[in-house]
């Protein structure tokens, strides 16, 4: 199939690369000129496992460039810009509105377009009202609600081995999924068919389930800190009865990224435009809220006073195996140590502080980072840092403090290399 890729982010230059190899022509285009002469000098603008050489192995069938013409030969269009949030908590649609204006002027073969994008509960219909309004014709299209549920580090792996393909369908829409259906082909995955408004709730209701579980089990570390009571083991325990299952709960600094904070505040806002409050919605955005207040004075505890003390944190990125700092636990915990006079050395495998701070230095490797510090923080679990040798840890600091913020590391471990260990729930 020619299948045309508009945005070429996490979810739009995965897309492209996976469905290259599944063997459809597959144009990706951007308005980002620098993005587009990177991505055509085999060059991804973001750091993700394997889809570099993913792209580099299909660049025979795999295009990119500025040009919406390439739009008018597609089968299908699938949609990928970014919805960032407004500050009310909402959701910006200024992409997908620039997009729809790009789309009338482009449609007269038909199309199906497919909305990847994560957006509000309404927008798909409101979508396609919008391009009939502005003058495409009702048979030249369909809009299909297909939700992306890729995890950032791992969404080639995600791409190609989905638990679920989730297709929104319009009320009448009685052959869409068959082209859904051809666009995957080679990926098997169960399909869950549903109205265009229930796929876009099924991608909002997952990312809130999962912010949910790790606001749960980072407010049973407090808990277990009152009681001296191991909150792995906390984790262990429920994790094995089925109903509950072991993913997501860690305790830690809390969530971040582009997704969990965003699509949390967008689904409360989006209920309470229908009246509905959002009780627990709130309770999960208001103990990830103040994670790191409870992590710091920890610390805080340990060290005090903080002012002049040299801290190493290893992580900058808000998980392992991405570059993304975006709403990134880790440099929040970066920065309130620089506000409180702390002297930080900061490293990370692939992630880039977003902008300079105070006393701030990032260097190059974990030895550069902790040399004489007084304490080590572990902000993002890279496999990096659960293996690093223990003892030689202790002979460059000066302090003897280890703090795991992601109760990632061997206990045991860090402590026969004569270092104290603190972890998030963990006395």
């Amino acid at each position: 199939m020619n299948i045309c890729i508009i945005g070429a982010g996490y979810v739009g230059l995965t897309t492209a690369a996976v469905l290259a190899e599944l063997g459809h022509e597959v144009h990706c285009i951007d308005h980002d000129e620098r993005k587009i002469r990177l991505l055509n000098n085999g060059e991804v603008p973001f750091y993700e496992p394997g889809l570099e050489e993913l792209i580099a192995k299909n660049d025979n069938s795999l295009t990119f460039s500025g040009r919406w013409d390439d739009i008018k030969r597609a089968a299908v269009v699938v949609i990928c810009v970014g919805t960032p949030p407004r500050p009310d908590g909402g959701t910006d649609l200024r992409y997908i509105e620039a997009v729809l204006d790009r789309l009338a002027t482009m449609i007269e073969s038909y199309k199906t377009i497919v909305t990847k994008s994560t957006v509000p509960p309404g927008t798909n219909e409101w979508m396609r009202a919008e391009l009939i309004r502005k003058g495409v014709k009702p048979h030249l299209f369909r809009i299909v609600s297909n939700p992306e549920f890729l995890r950032e580090g791992s969404a080639v792996y995600d791409m190609f081995h989905p638990d679920k393909i989730v297709v929104g369908l319009e009320p009448d829409d009685d052959q869409s999924l068959a082209v859904m259906q051809a666009v995957y082909t080679g990926i098997h995955a169960p399909y869950l068919t549903t109205s265009l408004t229930g796929a876009e709730l099924i991608k909002y209701a997952a990312n809130a389930f999962l912010a949910t579980k790790i606001s749960f089990i980072n407010e049973m570390a407090r808990i277990c800190d009152a009681f001296a009571v191991d909150v792995n083991d906390i984790a262990r325990g429920i994790g094995l009865d089925p109903r509950i299952g072991p993913h997501f709960l860690r305790a830690g600094l809390g969530y971040g990224g582009s997704c969990f904070p965003k699509d949390v505040k967008a689904l409360e806002y989006a209920a309470r435009s229908r009246q509905v409050e959002t009780h627990l919605l709130k309770a999960v955005q208001t103990v990830n809220a103040t994670q790191l207040d409870f992590c710091f004075q920890k610390l805080n505890e340990q060290l005090a006073p903080l002012t002049d003390k040299k801290i190493a944190v290893l992580g900058i990125s808000f998980k392992p195996n991405t570059d993304d700092t975006r709403v990134s636990p880790a440099e929040a915990l970066i920065r309130r140590l620089s506000e409180n006079g702390c002297t930080v050395a900061a490293y990370d495998p692939k992630a880039t502080l977003s902008e300079p701070l105070a006393r701030v230095t990032q260097v190059q490797s974990v030895r550069e980072a902790i040399q004489g510090a007084d304490g080590l923080v572990i902000a993002t679990d890279w496999d990096e840092f659960r293996t690093l040798d223990w003892g030689q840890v202790k002979a460059a600091m000066s302090g003897t403090l280890v703090f795991d913020g992601r109760n990632c590391l061997d206990r045991h471990a860090v402590e026969q290399g004569g270092l104290r260990y603190m972890g998030v729930g963990r006395p």
